[in-house]
């Protein structure tokens, strides 16, 4: 006698609830997420229209060039020599505001250490003058 071979039976799986169980996790992982965030420099600015006297003996001004040169009070200095400079001019001079500027062609990794350098020592009052273009 002939046996019959039986044809397997596929097995199904439910599929019904797999969007809501993947919808699910999605908003498990959006809520439970924390998302860092730069901070940026944190700079205080003044109100629009708000002028100030200052006396030109307290203004040193930074200036960087389009190649990276910089000049603090018309001295040439590196990056690394800013932070240094700063501190001995803050404690000549308690009042000194440093007064940033840049060529518009700076590149913005060399801004932003002279910034950091700045900071490093302490500088509260620091000025960010507009690029000549």
């Amino acid at each position: 006698m002939a046996l019959k071979k039986r044809k397997k039976q596929g097995v199904e799986i439910n599929s019904s609830s797999m969007a809501d169980i993947a919808f699910l996790l999605l908003i498990f992982f959006l809520v439970t997420t924390t998302v860092d965030t730069d901070k940026g420099l944190s700079l205080v600015l003044p109100e629009k229209g708000e002028i100030t006297e200052v006396k030109k003996d307290n203004i040193k001004n930074l200036l960087i060039n389009a190649n990276g040169q910089i000049l603090l009070d018309e001295q040439p200095v590196t990056i690394g020599q800013v932070r240094e400079r700063a501190r001995a001019m803050m404690q000549a001079n308690p009042f000194v505001i440093f007064s940033v500027k840049t060529d518009a062609q700076t590149k913005y990794d060399i801004y932003i250490d002279v910034i950091d350098q700045l900071k490093q020592a302490n500088a509260t009052r620091i000025s960010i003058a507009e690029p000549e273009y």
